[in-house]
Order: structure tokens, then sequence, then C-alpha cells
């Protein structure tokens, strides 16, 4: 062979190749996304969360949490596990952010334990809790990660569950204490903060229907956890802003646009209550518009649990709004209690499913950036956005094709809103490596990193390599 045939025959062969691993055809470069294309300032990250990712549950001076407690009650995780090990983050972080530098990322969000820091919820402190985070804050820094601390991520401290935890008044104050401990002893080193993760989730699947830690069911407990939440969530902003004028400050809501079934009007009316419960109730209060009433009567109700001066203390001006999707929602009247809605199953035939069972629709993605960008937002960043699907290991390689595709979709209907001129300013993706997932237990897999969670081997997944070249 010829020398000049050869080499084109190498450069035709590299096309192929990455770091060593074999390119699949789906973790090809995309002709119609660039890096380029979102700006240089664009945020690129992966989110995770404590609870999800740490394991060492009872480690090292750690308190009980929710989950915890939550995960040995009898038939509350499908495959009956426990977040007792999960990725053994705490013991592996540094060579995990080592693998995370590896994909290009240079954003890290992660949370805060609460119960690892101040175990009894209020009060005393363990320092080898609040070693750890410096170590992995520092470890961040040192090569070249940008660190987003997220206060709440849904796992309360059980000492503060036992005394009613989001339902009682007081943990206004808790949570106060909380972030004022965080700010003062990480606060030198962190510039971004995000103040609690998806309230909506943690009001209506832990204190409304139970599926979720604690595992309450009752209107008033969800009222009562909805108010609390939303005060704690303007004032955590508000402590972080006292004490860091510079901070970028926002919170991260979960977020899925709803349309109705048919063009009816009492399709329509369903689809708008169910619209209140997904997105207006938890940034309306925020901006200072108060609670959506009008367009969901039994928020009425709510008025038990305000006291006066509640309403200016809802308010924040955040820095930013972060935007959480994962699915559309289609709706029609139904006769769920309050809301007499409900939704409407994914036509399998006539979708993709995740294995979660949640449609994939990128367009939903652009539609929820476009209704969230009629409020006086300043800022909109994609804090979770991923697909868990039946990854196989072979051998050293996973070749997850639709989370491949799922991704590049997903950025193009992100990239479409920009152009479109809102201010969207970063994506991260869920999900670093496969972990805990809530009551769904180990078998979804959202990462881009598959773990073995016997032996806790990563192994970066052809869409982890898609993502380290489109990060380059």
């Amino acid at each position: 062979m010829k020398r000049s045939e050869f080499l084109k025959l190498a450069s035709a062969g590299t096309a192929f190749l990455y770091s060593g691993s074999l390119l699949s055809k789906a973790n090809q470069p995309d002709p119609e996304l660039s890096k380029e294309l979102f700006g240089s300032a664009f945020h690129w990250g992966v989110s995770t969360a404590s609870h999800q990712i740490e394991g060492a549950w009872n480690v090292d001076g750690k308190g009980e949490n929710i989950w915890d407690r939550f995960e040995m009650m009898k038939g509350k995780i499908k495959d009956h596990s426990t977040g007792q090990i999960a990725c053994d983050f705490y013991h592996q972080f540094d060579n995990d952010l080592d693998l995370l530098k590896s994909l290009n990322f240079k954003d890290f969000r992660f949370s805060l334990s609460w119960s690892r820091l101040l175990p009894d919820g209020t009060g005393r402190i363990n320092d080898k809790g609040v070693d750890f985070y410096n170590r992995v804050i520092d470890k961040c820094l040192r090569i070249g990660i940008e660190p987003w601390i997220t206060l709440y991520h849904w796992d309360l401290p059980q000492l503060l569950e036992d005394k009613g935890g989001w339902t009682n008044r007081d943990i206004i104050g808790w949570f106060a204490e909380y972030t004022d401990f965080c700010v003062q002893k990480f606060g030198d080193r962190v510039r971004n903060w995000i103040v609690l993760n998806e309230p909506a989730a943690f009001t209506t699947l832990g204190y409304l229907i139970g599926m979720h830690a604690p595992g309450h069911r009752g209107i008033n407990k969800f009222l009562a956890s909805v108010h609390h939440a939303m005060l704690c969530q303007a004032e955590g902003g508000r402590i972080i802003r006292s004490h860091l004028p510079d901070a970028h400050i926002g919170t991260a809501l979960s977020c899925s646009y709803v349309e109705p079934k048919k063009q009816l009007p009492r399709h329509e009316r369903a689809a708008k209550r169910i619209d209140v419960i997904l997105n207006r109730l938890y940034i309306e209060p925020t901006l200072g518009m108060g609670y959506p009433k009008k367009d969901l009567p039994f928020l009425e109700k709510m008025e038990r649990f305000i006291q006066p001066g509640d309403e200016e203390r809802l308010k924040f001006d955040f820095d930013f709004i972060g935007l959480q999707n994962y699915f559309r929602v289609i709706s029609r009247p139904g006769i769920i209690p309050y809301i007499r809605a409900t939704k409407v199953k994914p036509d399998k035939e006539k979708s993709e499913l995740t294995e979660m069972g949640w449609e994939v629709w990128p367009k939903g993605i652009y539609m929820s950036i476009k209704q969230y960008a009629k409020y006086p937002i300043k800022e909109i960043i994609i804090t979770e956005n991923g697909a868990a699907f039946p990854d196989e290991l072979q051998g050293e390689s996973v070749h997850d094709t639709q989370r491949c595709n799922y991704f590049k979709d997903y950025l193009k209907s992100v990239l479409k809103a920009k152009c479109e001129g809102i201010n969207v300013t970063g994506y991260f993706l869920w999900t670093f490596m496969d972990n805990f997932e809530w009551s769904y237990g180990y078998k979804p897999r959202f990462g881009i990193v598959y773990n073995d969670f016997e032996t806790q081997k990563r192994t970066i997944k052809d869409s982890g390599l898609w993502f380290r070249n489109f990060l380059k």
C-alpha cells in the first residue's frame, strides 16, 4: 500500500475512533449542532443529587434523612433497593470528577445533604460532612470545573420531618439556619446557587399522593408544604444575597407543556388546571403574582396557612430560573379530586417512550421555554433534561443510540428557543452516571456513564462519548 493511500485510510478511520473507543453512528457529530452555536458563555454541565449518588448513608456522622427512613418501608421502592450505597460518590468523588473533566464538561451541579452537614436538621454541626463538601468543591476548582450547589434536593433530615417537615411553618427558620450555614462555609468558593429542586415534585409526591418520602397524603398537608416551600425558596435567595451580593442565584422548577386532548372548552379548562399544578403554582408567587387561585379554585384553601406579610415574603428576584423538562402532558377532564382532570397516557404505537413510560417529544422543551419566557425572568437555564433507556453493557461499551438521538433532538429545540431571542444561558443534562432513581430504585438508567452497582465500575456510554466530542 502506498503511503498516501495509508494516510487517507487512517484519516478516514479516525472519524470512527475517539479516545480508544469505537464510535457508533449515533455518537457521530451532528451537522445541525455545534457548541459554538450556543455562544461562548453558555454553561454546559451535568446535574446530580446527594441522596442519589453519595451513599455513605450513616457514615462519618451523617444523620438520617426522610429517604433513609422511607426506603425501609415495605413496598415503597419498586426493586426493594435503598440508596445506602448508591454510586458511593462519597468515597469515589475524586475519580468521578476526573472522569467528568475528561468528558469536557465545565459545570457540575450537585446538592448538599442537609443531614450530612446538620445531622439534627439544626444546631449540631458535623465537621466531617463539611470537610467532604470542601474537598468536592476544592477538587472541582482545581481541575477547572465550576461547582453549582443545590441547597435542597428532597432529602429532609428525618428529625425535622418528625416535627412536621414541610407542613410545619417552623421550617422557614430551619431552612434559613441551614442556608446561612452553607453559604458561610462554602460561599467563598461557590458563586452559583440553586435554592430548591422541583418543589412541585417533593410537595405533590411527598405530601399529597405519598409516592415519595415522607409518604404522606392529604390536601392540607400538600397546601401547607407548598406555601412553606415557596416562603423558603424566597428566604433562601435573600440569605444568599445578603452574604454574597455577586452570587448567581436561581431555583430549579420542573416544567411540562400541557395541552388538551380535544379543542373543547371543558378539555381546555382541564388543561389549565393541570398547568397550574405543574407549572404556575411555583413561579408566580415568587414573581409577586400570588397563587393562581382563579384557575384552580381549591387553592383558596391555602388561606389558612397564609399569615400577614407572607405575600411580600414570597417574592425574590432570582438571577435565573432553572427549568427541568422530561415530558409533555396531554390532558382531559377526569375525576382526580380538586383538579377534575387527568393525564392521557402516551400512545405506545405512535410515540417513542423512555423506560419511565415518558413520551419523547423534543418540541416540549421548546414550548416550555417559550411559556416561561413570557414571565419577567432574567435568565433561563435548563438545569435537568434526560432520559432512561434499557442500556446494556457490551464488553467495555454501552451503545445507547436512543439517548444520543434524544440529546441531539432536545438540544436542537433549546437552540431554537435561544435563536429566537430567549435568554437561555445553559444546559445541564440529567445525569452524569446511573444512580438511585428514587421510588424506582436502580432499574432506570439516566446516566451518560454506566455504573455497575456491585463493583462501582464506571463505563462511558456512547452518549458520554458524543458529549465529549461535542464539547471538545
